[in-house]
C-alpha cells in the first residue's frame, strides 16, 4: 500500500492534466499487451496483433511496469511534460516516441497500438477531466481525490494507493498532478515522480473505458485517419483535430499529453505549412485550423475562393506534404 501525504499546500497545489502524454500511455500498453485483457480492451488487442507480431521469446519491452514508466519518462520528458535530455529535441521533430537503444520497440508499441486511436484517446481523457473537474466544483479537491479510483481511499489528510510499492510519500508542498489513463489497467494508479526527484509528481489513475466507450475508442481507424497521420505525424494530425476550436498553447499542450514546448514547437510548424494561423492575444498565442487545415481534415482539395481561372490545382496532400521527420 503506497501513502500519499497532503498538507493544506499540497492540496492547494493540486490540479488536474487531460493525459501523462504519449510516452507514458505507450509504457502502460506495452504492459498490457503482455498481460491478459478484460473486454474493454479486446477489440483493441485483436487489431493491435494485425500490426504487431507477438515477441519471440528473449525480445518484447523486457521490463517491468515501473521500469518502462522510467524509461519514458527518462527519454520523453518529466512527469509534467516537460522534455529533458535527448528527448528535447526529438519531442519537437515528432511523431514517435523515443526509445532508448535497449528498449527499441516501444516506439513499435506506439506506432501500432497507440498511434492510431490517440486522437480518440485524447477525446475520451478529456471527457474524462471534465467530469473530475466538476468534482472539484462541487466539493474541492478532497472530493477529487475520493473519487479518483474505486479502489484509491482518502481519507484525510492520506491517499492510499493498493497494489503497488509499499511505503509513504511527503509532498512536501509541492501538490500533485492527478491524470487518468486508458491503458494503466494492472493497477488503480501510480505515481510518478519526474526525472530530476524536483517539481511536482503526478499520479496517473487507471480510466478504462466502458463497453460503450470502448465501441468508440478502437473502431478501426478510416482511411482518412490514417493517411493524414502518415502525411503529418500522429502528434500534429492530432494538434489539426484539436485546433477545429481555437486554443492556446498551453491549452493545446494539455489536450495532447504534451509540454507547453512541444505544443509550440509542432504549432510552429503546422503554421510554417499553412495548415493553421496563430495571432497573439495578451501574452498567449490563439491557434486555430485554417481554411487549408480544415480541407485536409476534411480529405477534399483547398480551393481558394478567388483565383484565376482555367489554373490547374495540385491535390492538398502534395501541396501540403511536412517536412520529413
Amino acid at each position: 500500500m503506497q501513502r500519499i501525504h497532503f498538507s493544506s499546500a499540497d492540496l492547494a497545489r493540486t490540479r488536474l492534466r487531460t493525459s501523462a502524454g504519449p510516452l507514458v500511455e505507450t509504457a502502460f500498453a506495452a504492459v498490457l499487451l503482455g498481460r491478459g485483457v478484460g473486454a474493454p480492451y479486446a477489440g483493441w488487442r485483436r487489431q493491435v496483433s494485425k500490426r504487431l507480431p507477438p515477441p519471440r521469446p528473449g525480445q518484447g519491452p523486457g521490463a517491468g511496469a515501473d521500469e518502462l514508466v522510467r524509461r519514458a519518462v527518462e527519454y520523453g520528458g518529466t512527469s509534467d511534460g516537460t522534455p529533458s535530455g535527448p528527448a528535447a529535441s526529438a519531442s519537437a521533430r515528432d511523431t514517435t516516441p523515443a526509445g532508448p537503444s535497449h528498449g527499441p520497440e516501444l516506439p513499435d508499441i506506439w506506432r501500432a497500438a497507440v498511434a492510431p486511436y490517440w486522437d480518440k484517446v485524447l477525446e475520451y481523457l478529456e471527457a474524462d477531466c471534465e467530469a473530475r473537474g466538476r468534482a472539484v466544483m462541487a466539493g474541492g479537491v478532497e472530493q477529487l481525490l475520493s473519487t479518483a479510483h474505486p479502489r484509491i481511499t482518502w481519507t484525510s489528510p492520506v491517499l492510499e494507493i493498493p497494489g503497488g510499492p509499499d511505503g509513504d510519500v511527503v509532498l512536501g508542498g509541492r501538490g500533485l498532478v492527478l491524470t487518468p489513463s486508458v491503458f494503466l489497467n494492472h493497477r488503480p494508479g501510480q505515481l510518478i515522480w519526474p526525472q530530476d526527484g524536483s517539481g511536482r509528481p503526478t499520479l496517473v489513475v487507471s480510466a478504462p473505458p466502458r463497453a460503450h466507450e470502448a465501441a468508440v475508442l478502437w473502431a478501426e481507424p478510416d482511411e482518412t485517419t490514417e493517411a493524414l497521420g502518415a502525411l503529418v505525424g500522429q502528434t500534429r494530425a492530432a494538434a489539426l483535430r484539436v485546433l477545429r476550436a481555437a486554443c492556446t498553447t498551453s491549452e493545446l499542450a494539455d489536450r495532447l499529453g504534451i509540454s507547453p514546448a512541444g505544443a509550440s514547437q509542432h504549432a510552429a510548424v503546422l503554421r510554417r505549412t499553412g495548415l493553421i494561423t496563430s495571432r497573439r492575444v495578451r501574452n498567449s498565442m490563439l491557434h486555430s485550423v485554417s481554411p487549408l487545415g480544415l480541407a485536409l481534415l476534411d480529405g477534399r482539395p483547398a480551393r481558394p475562393a478567388n483565383g484565376p481561372r482555367g489554373v490547374r490545382r495540385e491535390p492538398l496532400a502534395r501541396a501540403a506534404v511536412l517536412p520529413a521527420v
